[in-house]
């Protein structure tokens, strides 16, 4: 029997050099991400029906005089440009981590029937308990969210196969659309509920207040922590159960952790402005091209990434028409083309 011989010194420093060139580009993708995020928020609120110069945004933000009209249209887009900073964060991170805990490519709030399990469990409250504000819908969003989860999962995991990334998304499709289907039915016999729902269920950051973002910042913030704190064990995870049990990870309090992490990113941005899709998908992806596998640095990325998408999706639909187009309608024009190339690039595969 022969042993395998220890690495030689010039194949350690080629290894060296070589870590050292990947963590140079992560640090610098990075800062690009964060570049052009802050890009994205100047743009969103300094374009809309009134464009405003530089001065009128800094002094909008800090001190603004409520005989300005540039001003003041700075100071009224600011919850709107915070709002879509988070929940894009929130999508981001969530898509991350489902993708992470199933190694499933095609994982995402959306696609698993997350989205419309906490859109079902908002309609019903909106229909038939009276609920009418932020507060009390985000609990059903909740437990929708947590609902379609576990469902999806235990539907997924039938079979000596177990949870498969394919029966896992034919759950999920299969899930999305029978609440789907559900929540048309309720509300064709829920005129009053119908109106308020239309614009939702597109997805929409139009209309935030400070006050409807203090309310969700703590889920968010709960949820965006949980799944940053996973972000090792997610790595784990992606080298299969057996080598992950073997490197002494907890692989069921790890999903069971984020899983309540992925309820409280998606439920609460459900909540809050609609079944955005695309950003959870696409984003992730986007962040391997410059990751690589590790998940301490896919969702920062995503996090990043998925902010600016959805903060320029909603600028993009301010200014594309006469109108407006709502943020969930932008997101599925701009995702689509983009997942389909970079399905074409990288041919997705098993994570």
């Amino acid at each position: 029997m022969t042993l395998p011989s220890a690495p030689t010194a010039p194949a350690q420093a080629r290894k060296a050099r070589a870590g050292a060139v990947t963590a140079r580009r992560r640090v610098v993708g990075l800062v690009v991400c964060l570049v052009v995020l802050l890009v994205a928020v100047v743009a969103s609120v300094a374009v809309g029906s009134r464009a405003v110069s530089l001065p009128d945004i800094v002094a909008g933000v800090f001190s603004p005089d409520p005989d300005d009209i540039a001003q003041v249209a700075v100071h009224q887009r600011l919850p709107r440009t915070l709002l879509g900073l988070l929940v894009g964060a929130a999508l981001g991170l969530a898509g991350g981590v489902m993708q992470g805990l199933t190694r499933n490519p095609l994982a995402d709030p959306g696609l698993l029937g997350v989205n419309a399990g906490a859109s079902f469990f908002v309609v019903l409250a909106l229909s038939f308990l009276g609920v009418g504000s932020l507060s009390s819908a985000v609990w059903f969003a909740f437990v929708g969210a947590a609902v379609t989860s576990a469902g999806v999962w235990a539907v997924g995991s039938l079979g000596r196969a177990g949870a498969t990334p394919l029966k896992l998304a034919l759950a999920g499709a299969a899930t999305a659309a029978a609440f789907t289907s559900l929540t048309t039915l309720v509300l064709l016999s829920q005129r009053e509920v119908l109106e308020v729902f239309r614009f939702w269920q597109v997805g929409s950051v139009g209309g935030a207040s400070f006050s409807e973002i203090l309310t969700v910042l703590p889920f968010l913030a709960v949820g965006a922590f949980l799944a940053v704190a996973l972000a090792g064990g997610l790595t784990n995870l992606a080298l299969g159960d057996d080598v992950a049990t073997a490197l002494g990870q907890r692989t069921g309090l790890t999903r069971v952790a984020g899983g309540v992490a992925v309820v409280l990113l998606c439920g609460t941005a459900v909540a809050v402005a609609g079944p955005i899709g695309f950003v959870g998908l696409t984003m992730p992806h986007l962040a391997r091209l410059f990751t690589g596998p590790d998940y301490r640095w896919i969702l920062p990325y995503a996090a990043a990434l998925g902010a600016a998408l959805l903060v320029l999706a909603d600028v993009l639909g301010r200014v594309v028409a006469d109108g407006e187009i709502e943020v969930g309608v932008m997101t599925a024009l701009l995702g689509a083309p983009f997942f389909v190339a970079v399905v074409r690039r990288t041919r997705l595969r098993e994570l």
